[in-house]
């Protein structure tokens, strides 16, 4: 392979992992990332390929000179982040989204690859798995909200020549060298780690669907690599078979990984009303040839406590700026590192980079 990919939020959990896998089938990679977590690396990321510091609300023509696919992961990444400032949440997940697809669709750009998200389906009401096109959608959020929208808006510049593909990840977990702790399994199994203990607050019963990050990452491959005729236009929920998992069943797995630990339903919540089960018949039947996943939830665990161990994992790492996303944001603020109307970095505080 010789395509030359641009992967913007290269410097996030899932694009450190993606830019590798790709580099290892020898595509030509420009990264582009405004680097809010460049700094919150575990262990050396050894990112060899081209990189752009920049926002992606200022992206231009330019910036896609040569570029034959996107693969799409920047924005603010989970409901948090997005409700901490739902304008910006517009601003960066959706507006700048549709722009970059219709500057890429405008300079040429063959194939548009979108990290699109599950929580668009919100909370449902059935207990039936839900699909992509025929199930309710449901967006609660700002954050979901804008993933939908956006999805949408994409959908529509589809043509001959621009094919668009929209990635709807279950809830990543697994090794990044720039991991976060904010999402659930990796959150359960750190805190194990860290604490030796799991508190879960509901009542365990709610469902939820996750993906190991090599695997998604396969699916990323997969919508670049799969001929239009089978994926232009069309969304896919990205999990593996069976991959829909209580609240529960994550716990115990994550107490799997650390012997001896302890495991408490305090139940306090109640029963959270935030479950859903999704079905991934779509991507393991129609894009079987291309996507494979490999990886069990106790796989994902023991790699992780394996990593931890290596690195000397700490709970103030756990539940700091290096791995909780939010935190790390309001750090930057804090610091007068970027602006808290804009999210933008202020001057002189600028990140560089060294290609």
């Amino acid at each position: 392979m010789s395509a030359r990919i641009l992967v913007t939020g290269d410097r996030g959990y899932i694009g450190t992992v993606l830019t590798r896998e790709l580099r290892a089938r020898g595509y030509e990679i420009v990264g582009f990332d405004t680097c809010y977590f460049a700094d919150c690396a575990l262990e050396p990321t050894h990112e060899t390929h081209r990189r752009l510091v920049k926002d992606i609300r200022d992206l231009s023509v330019g910036d896609l000179d040569g570029v034959e696919a996107i693969v799409h992961l920047a924005g603010l990444s989970n409901d948090p982040m997005g409700e901490l400032a739902p304008h910006l949440t517009d601003d960066i997940n959706l507006a700048a989204t549709v722009s970059l697809g219709r500057l890429a669709k405008a300079v040429g750009v063959r194939r548009f690859v979108y990290a699109s998200s599950q929580s668009m389906y919100g909370i449902s009401g059935s207990q039936a798995e839900l699909d992509e096109d025929d199930s309710d959608k449901n967006p609660i959020t700002a954050y979901a909200r804008t993933k939908w929208e956006a999805e949408l808006a994409l959908k529509r510049m589809n043509a001959p020549g621009f094919e668009v593909v929209c990635m709807r990840p279950s809830t990543v977990f697994g090794w990044s060298p720039r991991l976060r702790s904010d999402i659930v399994f990796n959150n359960l199994v750190a805190c194990a780690f860290t604490t030796g203990r799991i508190e879960i607050k509901s009542d365990g019963t709610p469902w939820r669907p996750v993906i190991h990050i090599r695997d998604v990452c396969n699916a990323f491959v997969a919508g670049l690599e799969a001929p239009a005729a089978a994926v232009a236009g069309r969304s896919y929920n990205v999990g593996i078979e069976n991959g829909n998992f209580t609240v529960r069943e994550l716990a115990e797995a994550a107490q799997r990984a650390v012997p001896g630990s302890t495991l408490t339903f305090t139940g306090e919540h109640g029963s959270d009303s935030r479950t859903y089960r999704v079905s991934f018949k779509r991507i393991l039947s129609e894009l079987r040839q291309w996507y494979q996943p490999t990886w069990s939830l106790d796989a994902g665990a023991a790699e992780l406590i394996e990593k931890f161990r290596k690195i000397g994992f700490t709970e103030n790492q756990f539940r700091g700026c290096a791995t909780i996303r939010l935190t790390q944001l309001r750090h930057l603020v804090d610091q007068n590192k970027i602006n808290a109307d804009t999210l933008k970095w202020t001057h002189g505080s600028e990140p560089i980079t060294s290609n």
